[in-house]
């Protein structure tokens, strides 16, 4: 596995940057933020990677910290999230702030990234939040109640995210028992499937 590359910039591109590394230039897709980071063709630098090998090509992904690094990851773990969809995501901002906006549930936040729909930043808040500590109290977009304080009114967004209706939302969770939004969804998913 690829980690590391450093070497000299040889070209930069709003997409890719390509280093020259011991004679050989690496082409790493990058995203807007980790772009920023990247200096002027013919200076040094060294960027984390991530290697994805398809069945028709080798892609390698360039990040200026190992946390964007590890939030991509993340977010390729996320169904239906590939590459393409995580790097955009990426390009919305430093990596804290988009770990705060799924914690917080913000959606919107999300969606701005080219190639993202409700449905896919639902899926992404609703697969990732536990993971970045959501059970902080984070204040809601609108300015009310922390999102942490209702795991119902939190599982009633996830499940209108995944296309349900309002009406087939509160007929799932009639009746659904646990603590959080994660336990919720699955017994509504389960009903739904009877």
């Amino acid at each position: 596995m690829i980690a590391l590359v450093s070497g000299t910039v040889a070209v930069r591109r709003t997409d890719h940057v390509v280093i020259e590394c011991g004679g050989v230039g690496y082409r790493l897709a990058v995203s807007s933020e980790t772009l920023r980071h990247v200096p002027a063709v013919a200076n040094n630098v060294l960027l984390h990677c991530h290697l994805v090998v398809r069945d028709d090509a080798l892609q390698l992904y360039g990040f200026a910290t190992e946390e964007e690094r590890e939030l991509f990851l993340m977010l390729i773990a996320v169904q239906s999230v590939g590459p393409k969809v995580a790097l955009a995501v990426l390009s919305g901002g430093p990596p804290r702030e988009l770990l705060k906006a799924v914690a917080a549930g913000d959606s919107a936040r999300l969606q701005a990234a080219p190639g993202v729909g409700k449905r896919t930043a639902e899926r992404i808040i609703v697969e990732l939040r536990e993971k970045v500590g959501a059970t902080t109290h984070v204040p809601a977009a609108g300015g009310g109640a922390a999102l942490g304080d209702d795991p119902r009114a939190l599982a009633r967004d996830g499940l209108l995210g995944l296309g349900y209706t309002p009406l087939e939302v509160d007929e799932l969770l009639d009746g659904a028992e646990g603590e959080r939004p994660e336990e919720l969804i699955a017994y509504a998913l389960r009903t739904a499937r009877r």
